[in-house]
Formats: C-alpha cells, sequence, structure tokens
C-alpha cells in the first residue's frame, strides 16, 4: 500500500510540475497533459525493460528500478528462482524414476488418456518390439493387437492381470497389468512369466500323468478287495475287518485320483464346444437328489429354482461343480440340518446358491477354500472322506464359465456359497417357470 502512494505521489507531482510550466506559459492544460505523458512515458519504459528481461535474457538480474516496477521486478525475480529450483528438482525425480525403471525387467509403458504411448522403458522394447522413433504418440491397440488385449483394455476392469503371448515371440508368455492414474491416464505393465508357465505346465502333466498311472493298479486292487470282500463271511474277523478297510482307503484313493484327472483336464483344456442351453432347475434336482443318498435321507433339502432363464455352459461341468457344493454341505453339517439349492436372479446375471445352516466357516479360511488339498478342520475333513479338491475344481469350473466364487459364512451362522454367472450366461428361450417341490 505503501508502495501504491508513493506512485500516486509521483504521479501528482508531475502533474502539478507541467501545470506550473504551463501556467508560466499561459496553457496550464497542456502543461497538466505534458506531465501526465512523461509518467506515461516512464511506465513504458519500464514495461519495456521488463518485456526485454523476461523474453530475451530471463536468467539474468532482472532490471534495475525504483518504486513499485523495482518492487515488481523482485518479485518476479524471487518467483522465477523458485520455479527453476523446483523445475530442477523434478527433472532430477524423473531422471531417477526414469532410471530405475530402465533397470527393471519387467516393461512399464505411460499411456496418455486416450491410450496412446508416451513412454517405455528398455524392457518394453525387447519385450514388446516398442520402437522410440515410430510408435510414439501411437494408440496402445494399433500395436498389441491381439483381440484379447483390446478388450481387457476397453472393459476398464483391471482387477486381474491377462495373460499373453508376446506380439514379437510366440514362445514368451507375458503377464500384463494396467493401472489408472492421474487424469484417467494409464500404467502398463507386463512381465515375463515364461518359466512360471514351464513349471505350471510340468506340474500339470506330471500330475495328470501320475494320476493316469495310479488308475490301473487301483483298479486291480479294488477288484481283488470287492472279490475277497464277498467272502468275508469265511474270512477270519480279523483279515475281514483288514480287508474292509483297504476296500475303504482303496475306494478313497480312486475318489482321489479322479478328482485330479478332472481338475487336470479342466486347467488344460479350453473347453467350449459342449456349451448349450441347460434346465438349471432339473439339474439341482437331480444334484439335490444324489446329495440325498448320501446323507441318506438325514437331511432336509430344499430346491427353489422358479427361475426361467436357462444357463449356457457345459452340464457336465455344472453338475460336478453343484455336485461339490452339495456334497460338502451334506457331509459338513450334522444330521437334520437344512440344506437349500437355488437358481435365481442376481444383479445384471444370475446364480446358483448352496445354503446350509450347519456350523458355519471362520472368516479367516475363505481366501483359501478354492487352494488344493486345503482343509479347515484336517481331522474331520479325513473323517468324511473328503479329498481336498472339491472347491478347486468348482473355482475351475466358474472360471471357464466366466462366473464367480463367493462365500459367506460365519461360524455358527451357516454357509453359503454362490456361483455368480454374468448375463452373458443366460438364455431367455427357457420354458415358463414351474413350482419346485421340496425335497426332503
Amino acid at each position: 500500500m505503501r508502495l501504491w502512494s508513493r506512485e500516486l505521489w509521483r504521479l501528482l507531482g508531475w502533474a502539478l510540475l507541467g501545470t506550473c510550466l504551463g501556467w508560466l506559459l499561459g496553457l496550464p492544460g497542456l502543461g497538466l497533459a505534458g506531465g501526465f505523458a512523461m509518467c506515461l512515458v516512464y511506465h513504458l519504459r519500464q514495461l519495456r525493460a521488463a518485456y526485454r528481461w523476461l523474453t530475451q535474457r530471463p536468467q539474468d538480474e532482472p532490471p534495475a528500478a525504483r518504486g513499485l516496477w523495482g518492487e515488481l521486478f523482485d518479485r518476479l525475480y524471487r518467483y522465477q528462482k523458485s520455479q527453476r529450483i523446483t523445475q530442477s528438482r523434478l527433472r532430477s525425480t524423473l531422471a531417477r524414476i526414469q532410471e530405475s525403471s530402465e533397470a527393471m525387467r519387467d516393461s512399464v509403458v505411460m499411456l496418455d488418456r486416450h491410450g496412446d504411448l508416451e513412454w517405455w522403458n528398455s524392457a518394453a522394447s525387447n519385450m514388446l518390439g516398442l520402437q522410440t522413433a515410430h510408435d510414439r504418440g501411437q494408440h496402445i491397440t494399433n500395436l498389441l493387437r491381439d483381440p484379447r488385449f483390446i478388450s481387457y483394455f476397453n472393459a476398464r476392469d483391471y482387477s486381474e492381470p491377462l495373460t499373453l503371448t508376446s506380439p514379437i515371440d510366440e514362445r514368451r508368455i507375458l503377464q500384463y497389468q494396467i493401472t489408472l492414474y492421474g487424469d484417467d491416464e494409464r500404467l502398463v505393465m507386463a512381465r515375463d512369466i515364461t518359466r512360471l508357465h514351464q513349471l505350471e505346465q510340468m506340474r500339470r502333466d506330471f500330475v495328470a500323468n501320475v494320476s493316469h498311472e495310479l488308475r490301473t493298479p487301483l483298479t486291480v486292487l479294488s477288484g481283488y478287495l470287492e472279490t475277497y470282500g464277498e467272502m468275508a463271511d469265511q474270512l477270519p474277523p480279523r483279515l475281514g475287518r483288514s480287508i474292509g478297510q483297504m476296500q475303504a482307503q482303496t475306494q478313497r484313493m480312486q475318489n482321489l485320483v479322479n478328482d485330479l484327472l478332472l481338475l487336470s483336464r479342466l486347467e488344460i483344456d479350453q473347453g467350449g464346444q459342449d456349451h448349450q442351453p441347460m434346465d438349471v432347475t432339473s439339474l439341482l434336482n437331480s444334484v439335490g437328489a444324489d446329495a440325498l443318498a448320501l446323507s441318506e435321507h438325514q437331511h432336509t433339502l430344499t430346491i427353489e429354482g422358479d427361475y426361467p432363464a436357462q444357463l449356457v455352459g457345459s452340464e457336465q461341468e455344472i453338475r460336478s461343480a453343484i455336485s461339490n457344493l452339495a456334497f460338502n454341505a451334506v457331509r459338513y453339517t450334522p444330521a437334520g440340518s437344512e440344506i437349500t439349492l437355488r437358481w435365481k436372479a442376481f444383479g445384471q446375471g444370475a446364480c446358483i446358491e448352496v445354503c446350509d445352516d450347519g456350523e458355519g466357516i471362520d472368516p479367516v479360511h475363505i481366501p483359501r477354500l478354492t487352494e488344493r488339498f486345503y482343509r479347515v478342520d484336517k481331522g474331520r475333513s479325513t473323517a468324511t472322506g473328503g479329498t481336498g479338491l472339491g472347491l478347486a475344481i468348482v473355482k475351475h469350473v466358474l472360471l471357464r464359465h466366466d462366473a464367480q466364487l463367493q462365500i459367506d459364512s460365519h461360524p455358527g451362522e451357516g454357509a453359503r456359497f454362490r456361483c455368480v454367472f454374468p448375463a452373458t450366461r443366460l438364455s431367455t428361450s427357457a420354458t415358463p417357470p414351474r413350482s419346485v417341490p421340496t425335497v426332503t
């Protein structure tokens, strides 16, 4: 405020001086105009100096001036200096980020909000074949043209990574992960998982081969034990009990081998050839009858299937998944428990639910339930004859049908296993809904 008052006094002084000179000459008005003109010339000279400084020599010291112009030059200089320091720090930070990105083995690609390439590290050039001279500014889908990547990119659902072969070397397997940041910009990271893919393939082949080789000797053992079992009345009691135990363990081994073979087929086979609309209600009735037979009618089982849409998929695989859930409900709930199989609308699609009012599961175990051989209670699982592969099979069947498994359970509150299918897996050409009786 003091500087402004000085400028006003200076303007008033120039006006008074011009007026006095004009009055001596008999032209006071012309003198006043001349005073204002001198003040205007002074400000124009300072403005010209500021323009030359900012456009021609911004790195030099600001022009020498007094009053308001001097304060303005000083403030501009301090602001300019702070901006240079900030820019220097930012350049240093960017340089470190680029150096660290260059040192990464994974590909890093930065895209703008339109999906055009802005920057990438050398690993991206090696894995994806990006060339700095030609590809900068190109849209990512012009270079990565696999339809699965394009669908993944446009879907904007990046919760799960995408596994594809390298666009320049089909022998390399890459795992893509996209992250949104900033103003709808994207960071694409690609990791070479060829070695992991080979090890996983070796594991699958090993499990499949071993399971297949075990099938023949187990069949032979089962046949002989069944023959001796028919002669149990003629054998000593101790030997008869031993044969009975051997039969039970052989049957358990056969169930394990069958589940391993099924799981291997689900992992290796692409599937889709036998997908067709199926009547889910009839499927639930069939699975419910099998579950009641397993429980020897010691449970109460209810079927709720009045949702009219049909499910498009492999009936054999869906039956296997729902059977595993229903059989688990029978095995791991006490006699007299109520089990419900339900087919209903859910969100934009539909779902199959298997609910029970048994002991429930501690939520700490839920994230690991679909792992192979994971057991909440190892002693009880062994006693019920489970193989520990049922939920793993359910998970793979649902993945092959673009579905998800949701588990909701708490101790003492029972359990609910929900298989959620998207709308793309539903067919509306179903027969009208019909009432479904309760099975007990």
